[in-house]
Formats: structure tokens, C-alpha cells, sequence
């Protein structure tokens, strides 16, 4: 009988399996291993949560400060100026090849990543494909052509 008030005693602070018949002496022990690990994974949480309570004010405003920092999102001055160079140069087709975007990459320090990303929304923001495919025939022959946007 007493094997069986050990058992569950335990549950308190823990599911244990179903087979409360207490037959043998490894069943109490085995009980009282997982009891521990799991006193053991509380302690972790309610430590977790101390800390959690006692930095979440700092932590926050870490938070805050990266998240500020992704939003602005700006590429350094020097990169900025080498890919507008390079937008400058090729502005009526300006898809860079694999091979460009390598050189770029090197020039700038940025990664193959960013420079997609800089083209895309160059592009988006300052180029109307249509148009440039339009005008390029007639600029190549006679200068360029003024249009009102």
C-alpha cells in the first residue's frame, strides 16, 4: 500500500503513467526520475519567468531599437552612389546580369540579396518601361527627349 501513496504523491507536480499498481521497486523509483525532471523543467519556467519579469523592460526597448533600425533600412552613402552609377549607365534596361550583380556586390559590400532588392524597388519607384522601351529607338537617334510626367 505504500508504494502506491508514493506514486501519488508525485502528481501533484506531474502526469505521471497510468499503472499505479506498485508491483515492484523499480516502478517507484522510475516514478520518482521523471518527477524530478519535471520539478526540474518548473524551476526552469518559474526562473524563466523571473528573468523575464525582472529584464522585460530592457528587453523591449532593445526590441524597439532594432526595430527602428530595419525600418530605415538605408544602404551605406558609398553603396547608394555606386548602383545609382550603375542605374545612371544602363537606365534603359536596368537588369544587371549574375555577372554584374558579382561586381556590384564587390564594389558596394553588400550582399546578392540587397542588390536585388535595390534594383526591384529602383525600378518600381523610378522606371516606366514602356515608355523607355518607346523612347529608346528615337533617343539614340536625336538626344534625348523631354516628357512631361
Amino acid at each position: 500500500h505504500g508504494q502506491v501513496a508514493n506514486k501519488i504523491s508525485l502528481v501533484g507536480f506531474c502526469i505521471l503513467p497510468d499503472e499505479v499498481d506498485g508491483s515492484s521497486d523499480e516502478d517507484v523509483s522510475g516514478g520518482e526520475i521523471e518527477a524530478l525532471e519535471c520539478q526540474r523543467s518548473n524551476e526552469d519556467r518559474e526562473l524563466k519567468d523571473k528573468l523575464l519579469r525582472k529584464y522585460s523592460g530592457y528587453i523591449s526597448s532593445l526590441k524597439h531599437e532594432f526595430s527602428k533600425k530595419k525600418k530605415k533600412g538605408k544602404l551605406p552613402k558609398e553603396a547608394r552612389q555606386i548602383l545609382l552609377e550603375w542605374w545612371n549607365v544602363h537606365y534603359k534596361w536596368p537588369y544587371p546580369t549574375e555577372a554584374d550583380k558579382v561586381s556590384l556586390a564587390d564594389l558596394t559590400g553588400l550582399d546578392q540579396k540587397q542588390i536585388n532588392n535595390w534594383f526591384i524597388n529602383q525600378r518600381k519607384r523610378h522606371w516606366k518601361p514602356s515608355e523607355n522601351m518607346q523612347f529608346a529607338v528615337m533617343d539614340s537617334l536625336y538626344g534625348p527627349i523631354f516628357m512631361n510626367d
